[in-house]
């Protein structure tokens, strides 16, 4: 997969309006039949170069989505809307990022919806940073914060492939120092050391609003927890998910030889008045 944030123009917007055919700017998905897929924003006079053949975007413009194109070679691909969960798996990272099933999840958790104000701590490559701009949407608001300054610079350079940028605001910063805003509806924070900023997440949260934290280890949640207890924090959860994907044919439909299994342990709490 080539470089996503390159290949999408800045007033672009990840949510489409609903179109029967695919049209020039959208963002797209192709799939060959090995189930390998791409992908790409359509522009007028473009061509893709795949191991199934090349593809000219004019082709696939003013084409009905759900359709099979075929390439040069006649292997044919399905042309559909990406998700979500395809964007943030082929995003351009130089870190690891939050996995679909944990970011979809936390959505959930944390009762991020149109309108909430949202901070955010350890951008990295920007996948969680885009999944909470989408889920604000445009009356809410998304406020990162990261120390890298590669590592924001790939952040901003995904989020404004995608057309977020107006959704979150990029923060160079320690938040040792703190967060700039107070009464935020959720913080989320994606660091090896959450601990030590469980007085800055509570100063910057609403009374009862939520908390959440990402760690990869046992010995980071037990650590976790003892910070959490003595913060202002209470009803807190420790949850971890499994994703387990299947072969999807009739004929012998069982697991698949491969799954990511752990990514993370995943931490809630509410803030206490």
């Amino acid at each position: 997969m080539g470089d996503v944030a390159r290949a999408m123009p800045q007033d672009s917007v990840i949510v489409q309006e609903s179109s029967p055919t695919a049209q020039p700017g959208d963002l797209a998905l192709l799939i060959g039949r090995d189930r390998k897929s791409v992908l790409l924003r359509l522009e007028p006079g473009a061509e893709l170069h795949t191991h199934h053949g090349t593809l000219s975007h004019d082709d696939l413009i003013e084409t009905s989505w759900g359709s099979y194109v075929p390439t040069r070679m006649g292997r044919p691909m399905l042309l559909l809307r990406p998700s979500t969960d395809d964007i943030v798996r082929q995003l351009t990272r130089t870190t690891q990022i939050v996995y679909p099933k944990d970011a979809g999840y936390i959505l959930m958790k944390m009762s991020i919806a149109p309108g909430c104000c949202v901070v955010e701590a350890g951008t990295g490559s920007g996948a969680l940073t885009l999944v909470l701009a989408q889920a604000v949407g445009p009356t809410g608001h998304v406020h990162s914060y990261e120390i890298r300054p590669d590592v924001r610079n790939l952040a901003r350079k995904n989020l404004a492939g995608l057309g977020l940028s107006d959704r979150a605001t990029l923060k160079l910063r320690d938040i040792s120092e703190g967060f700039d805003e107070h009464g935020a509806d959720a913080l989320f924070l994606d660091l090896p050391n959450p601990w030590d900023f469980v007085e800055q997440a509570h100063a910057a949260l609403a009374s009862g609003a939520f908390f959440g934290c990402i760690l990869p280890t046992a010995n980071q949640v037990i650590e976790m927890l003892g910070a959490l207890g003595g913060s202002g924090f209470g009803v807190i959860e420790v949850e971890e998910l499994f994703v387990r994907p299947y072969k999807a044919t009739a004929a012998r439909l069982r697991p698949m030889d491969r799954m990511v299994a752990h990514t993370g342990y995943l931490v809630f709490a509410r803030t206490l008045a």
